[in-house]
């Protein structure tokens, strides 16, 4: 069994994120989905638990990061093309995201960045296929 990966996020009002990662293509797991929290579904390994605050609550000690003030975490999901960053990047702003990052361009990387309506960070990126296998290259100051 392949492992699965379930990211969990406090929001502060469900309906406003549900509608904010629909927009974005998101859909949601109806069976894990109430009042107080929803399963969007990222892939068939990958789910993000969107979890209201006082719900989420009852899953830690500590206090809960304001994601507007500090920042808690960055979330980077992968896509097909630079094209697709854009896409999406494009569709969260749209959507009342705004940008958290300028977009980076290393040639065989690039991505972009936006917080959702929580706050939470969220980068966008495509990578050459085989870039992550090459070498890195050298320079003057690291061969010396």
């Amino acid at each position: 069994m392949a492992t699965q990966i379930f990211v969990n996020l406090p929001v502060k009002d469900l309906t406003k994120s549900i509608a904010f990662f629909t927009q974005l293509g998101y859909t949601f797991n109806p069976q894990f989905t109430d009042e107080n929290a929803t399963c969007m579904v990222i892939s068939d390994t990958i789910f993000v638990m969107l979890l209201v605050e006082p719900f989420f609550r009852r899953f830690t000690k500590k206090k809960i990061a304001d994601a507007t003030t500090v920042t808690e975490s960055i979330i980077c999901l992968s896509a097909d093309s630079r094209q697709g960053v854009d896409e999406l990047a494009d569709k969260a702003l749209a959507a009342g995201g705004s940008v958290s990052n300028e977009p980076q361009d290393e040639g065989f990387m690039y991505s972009r960045s936006f917080q959702d309506v929580d706050g939470h960070l969220w980068e966008i990126m495509y990578m050459e296929p085989g870039a992550a296998n090459q070498e890195p290259p050298t320079t003057e100051a690291s061969a010396a």
